[in-house]
């Protein structure tokens, strides 16, 4: 935010000092770059596979859990203590293995979309920076993150269409 801040207060600065004209302010939806290119919707598939394969697993456990229980409630009245005790501890051991899985999925999870996204976010914004260099931009916002509060259309170029032309994408 202090960055952001920094940036913004050099802009009124120079725009003050009357430099405004050889200013060359740019925007581009970051977002929909990112989701225009067509290794992003091979990432998704792949997540989204990867998604299915822990719940499959989990799904799978959950089974053994409820079997385990049903199998303990009918048979509790005839169980010696002992053996009561030791079907009871393996439930709740399936359970916290359960609960030991899923946090360590969710882990997995972020991880692989993570691996998978990041190289994509990395040459969309050299992408960007590319087309600002060779373009002589100055700045440009991206406003698909979200962080832009605010920025004057008439007075900044949308770079989307240049920064999707740089990647070969429409």
């Amino acid at each position: 935010m202090k960055r952001l801040t920094a940036i913004l207060a050099l802009i009124v600065i120079t725009v003050s000092a009357g430099y405004s004209q050889n200013l060359k302010f740019g925007h581009v939806n970051g977002n929909e770059v990112v989701q225009a290119l067509p290794e992003f919707d091979s990432a998704n598939v792949k997540l989204e596979n990867f998604q299915k394969e822990l719940i499959n697993a989990l799904e799978l456990m959950s089974v053994e859990l409820n079997n385990k229980n049903d199998a303990y409630t009918k048979e509790e009245k005839n169980l010696t203590d002992l053996v009561k005790q030791t079907k009871q501890q393996e439930i709740i051991d399936l359970n916290r293995r359960m609960q030991d899985f899923q946090a360590k999925a969710q882990d997995d999870l972020r991880l692989r979309q993570q691996q998978l996204f990041q190289p994509i976010q990395e040459k969309v914004e050299k992408a960007i920076k590319d087309v600002g260099k060779e373009n002589g931009f100055v700045y440009i916002f991206d406003i698909g993150t979200g962080v832009l509060l605010y920025f004057d259309e008439t007075k900044s170029t949308d770079v989307t269409a240049l920064v999707k032309g740089k990647l070969g994408v429409k």
